[in-house]
């Protein structure tokens, strides 16, 4: 029996031993009767297998698949991933700040953060990891490279890349240092008296972040209204998600409550200081992709008729995790409870209490959804996310864009651009002409990004019907108007020129100007900002919305 295997019987003998005393309290007996199976079977399988067993691998994979039947944020956290957590939570690790990204048999830095070691070692964007401190990477995963990359502040790391234009290896060595990413990308005016502030997430310290920039823009502008954007914020801390309600909501406003199945996390989260501006008109912008706190955030100044909230129906997270520590470092992130925001409501969307016969989550019904009423007696709605007030719709993606970013050419095509160019106009003034789009047409022009559009499906379904039926002349008739389809296909590149250029341009700002300027040129030609500063000008308009005699549109 190996020493792996008595560690991990021994720590489940232990659990079995502290739950014996409960065992005949409810549930408490069915704990420990499959405790103790299980630590049986696992013992009988490494013992008597035919071939060696990996104890350590085969008890990760029976904890992620049981964790896998709750719900997709309770999750097991190994020693070796605490890193990464602490990053999700914190916004810092140890490392050389960098994002990474797979490129064929290797990994290539895809973006490093500004004044940080991998920036000041002059690392680019496109860069590909040959070694690390005299080891290949090659073949290896982001995560199986950012866990080598990652680690104790103070220590160096030598890297040995490969450069586009550049005919030999560079090595480059640096030293790791502890890194914060800001949780603010960009603050500035995007109009006059209308102060704008991207939040990236609801990291610890964040509320402060948001406090000071305010702040700062209040002293060198004239801020009369304030647009908070929250699009792709995924959340994060809970408590950080109060605070910044308390930003602009009086001191002693419930924010959020929570309720779960131990009586300690029935609780109820109020504003404990007195406001930065709670008079200052605000819209807060959402998407598909705000969730957790960005839901209690939006959720919390809708229902007190705070702000205008505009853009996408919002993911729809209303769950609370909890860690606990477990043995030999690891941790356990666990669903502990449902919040509610002021009016009532749990925006929960997925119901993973109540799966479907074939074991997938099925959405909250539409009839089973209740009517909250807002401060000022506005309806809104639980089971879903939060609504906007005023719901502003961009085009989805075009096939030809999904597969043209899936194969990176846009990436590729920055590359060689920033090769070529040593600099270029600031955000919000350089653009994409129709020259550099056509140069990007002629780089993509021998590669390979085949895609299938719903047209293509539909053509080959029938095709292939008629094959089955034996319309001969018909399938003939198809076939030439499938050929014909692959010469309008040719024209998407130009068709959808619009929504691959923007896409151009966010690449192209981050290779020059960081995350900054990614966001700052993207402001430029956004419907959703555009509705936000109509709405921000129109005072009466504004104030009518948050009294419900204005509908959005």
């Amino acid at each position: 029996m190996n020493k792996t295997f008595r560690k991990i019987t021994f720590c489940s003998l232990i659990g079995i031993a502290s739950l014996s005393s409960f065992a005949f309290v409810s549930g408490y007996f069915e704990v420990s009767k499959n405790l103790d199976i299980f630590t049986t079977l696992f013992r009988e399988v490494n013992i008597y297998y035919v071939d060696e067993t990996k104890p350590g691998e085969m008890i990760e994979k029976a904890i992620n698949a049981m964790l896998d039947d709750l719900d997709p944020y309770t999750t097991y956290i190994p020693e070796s991933d605490i890193e990464d957590f602490r990053f999700q939570t914190t916004g810092q690790y140890g490392g050389i700040g960098a994002m990474i990204r797979k490129k064929g048999d290797y990994v290539v830095i895809a973006e490093p953060y500004k004044g940080f070691p991998a920036d000041n070692a002059g690392l680019k964007a496109g860069d590909k990891l040959l070694e690390i401190d005299g080891k290949s990477v090659k073949g290896k995963s982001t995560q199986d490279v950012s866990s080598v990359l990652k680690g104790q502040p103070g220590v160096e790391v030598e890297l040995l890349i490969e450069r586009p234009g550049l005919k030999k290896p560079l090595k480059k060595t640096f030293t790791r240092e502890e890194v914060k990413v800001k949780s603010i990308p960009y603050a500035g005016m995007v109009t006059e008296g209308i102060a704008y502030l991207r939040l990236r997430s609801f990291t610890r310290n964040c509320t402060n972040e948001v406090k000071d920039a305010i702040t700062k823009l209040k002293e060198e502008n004239e801020v009369q209204s304030l647009i908070l954007d929250l699009r792709g914020n995924p959340g994060g801390l809970l408590n950080e998600s109060v605070n910044l309600c308390n930003l602009f909501i009086e001191k002693g406003q419930e924010v959020v409550s929570t309720k779960g199945k131990i009586k300690e996390w029935e609780k109820s989260y109020k504003t404990r200081n007195n406001p930065l501006d709670s008079e200052i008109p605000l819209v807060v912008l959402i998407n598909q992709s705000s969730a957790s706190a960005s839901e209690i955030v939006s959720g919390t100044m809708q229902d007190l008729d705070r702000g205008v909230v505009i853009g996408k129906k919002s993911f729809g997270k209303g769950l609370v995790q909890q860690t606990r520590k477990l043995s030999y470092n690891s941790q356990l992130k666990v669903t502990v409870a449902k919040y509610y925001t002021p009016s009532g409501r749990c925006i929960q969307a997925l119901d993973y209490g109540n799966r479907n016969d074939d074991g997938s989550v099925g959405k909250v019904a539409d009839s089973l959804k209740t009517a909250f009423k807002t401060l000022n007696g506005r309806t809104v709605y639980d089971g879903g996310g939060v609504d906007p007030d005023i719901t502003v719709d961009r085009d989805a993606y075009a096939e030809i864009v999904g597969s043209i970013l899936s194969k990176q050419l846009i990436f590729d095509f920055a590359t060689e651009f920033v090769l070529a160019n040593d600099t270029i106009d600031q955000p919000g003034v350089f653009k994409i002409t129709d020259k550099i789009y056509e140069d990007f047409v002629a780089f993509v022009s021998n590669k390979d990004y085949e895609y299938e559009t719903n047209t293509d499906k539909d053509l080959t379904n029938l095709i292939e019907q008629a094959s089955e039926d034996n319309y001969t002349d018909f399938k003939t008739d198809l076939e030439a108007l499938q050929a014909k389809l692959v010469s309008y296909k040719e024209d998407d590149i130009h068709k959808y020129q619009k929504q691959i250029a923007e896409l151009i341009l966010s690449e192209l700002m981050s290779r020059y100007f960081y995350q900054e300027g990614r966001v700052k040129a993207a402001l430029v030609e956004d419907p959703v900002i555009d509705k936000a500063i109509e709405v921000l000008n129109d005072t009466e308009n504004y104030n009518k919305i948050l009294v419900g005699q204005l509908d959005g549109e």
